[in-house]
């Protein structure tokens, strides 16, 4: 089997997320559909991580294999041939950045060791970029999103900021979060977080209990009690899709070939 590492951008507004779904347009599902066409027979193709309906990615890694003796192609392509190829067969609002051979072992899931989400919270109406953030009419105060957003790094139980995911019924719900931090852009409110892995929904309802701190519905001390497992309430609060972006994907010493 050849193996490659691709990068890839994508906007996810009118997709059902990247994991392939039967009767509905996913990312990974498009991406197959330029691959086995350009390739002529079926692929192993897996994504680094699973973006939800309408969530973007600056950054998501896919691992693509495919069996020579069943590609109709006379020679396999090299990496540059290879982007160019699915780019051109892929639709405008997801891209190819960039494609690398690898160790026919890669796995773009299992091999990653972490992942950096940014989600972006807009202080105004904004004409340009309403489908990549969330407008927030309520005057946030960003000093107490600052405090609150220090509680957040470390080896913690994310069960009050997470959905059960019915398709992993044993997952784990304790996630080692590396950095979180809060940060601004001119009119824009920026969460930047990294972990080893994420729950379903985890960034989003984060988001959403930091705006509420920001409103001062909910305390920073509140915070801090939900994010160290000593409250019994679970985050009511999930910030829409449309301002989260999978920025970026780690892989320490997964083997790659240049």
């Amino acid at each position: 089997m050849n193996t490659w590492k691709l990068t890839l951008e994508y906007d996810g507004t009118r997709y059902s997320g990247w994991q392939e779904q039967q009767n509905a347009r996913t990312i990974q599902g498009e991406l197959r559909q330029a691959a086995e066409d350009y390739f002529g027979t079926r692929v192993d193709l897996g994504g680094a991580g699973r973006t939800d309906a309408g969530v973007h990615a600056m950054a998501q890694v896919a691992h693509l294999r495919v069996e020579p003796r069943r590609a109709k192609l006379k020679s396999l392509p090299r990496p540059p041939e290879l982007l160019y190829a699915l780019n051109d067969r892929l639709p405008a609002n997801i891209c190819l950045r960039d494609v690398s051979e690898a160790d026919p072992r890669f796995h773009a899931r299992h091999n990653a060791v972490a992942r950096s989400y940014i989600y972006q919270i807009s202080t105004r109406r904004t004409a340009f970029g309403k489908k990549y953030v969330w407008w927030v009419k309520d005057k946030l105060d960003l000093d107490a999103m600052l405090k609150a957003a220090q509680f957040i790094a470390g080896r913690h139980n994310f069960s009050a900021f997470s959905k059960r995911d019915p398709s992993r019924p044993d997952e784990s719900t304790v996630v080692v979060v590396d950095a979180a931090e809060v940060v601004t852009a001119e009119h824009l409110i920026v969460f930047r977080i990294t972990a080893s892995h994420f729950l379903w929904n985890m960034v989003r309802r984060l988001t959403g209990t930091l705006v509420e701190v920001g409103r001062h519905n909910v305390s920073v001390d509140d915070f801090a009690t939900m994010i160290n497992g000593r409250s019994a309430a679970n985050a009511q609060w999930t910030a829409p899709p449309s301002g989260l972006f999978l920025e970026s994907v780690e892989y320490g010493q997964a083997k790659l070939r240049r």
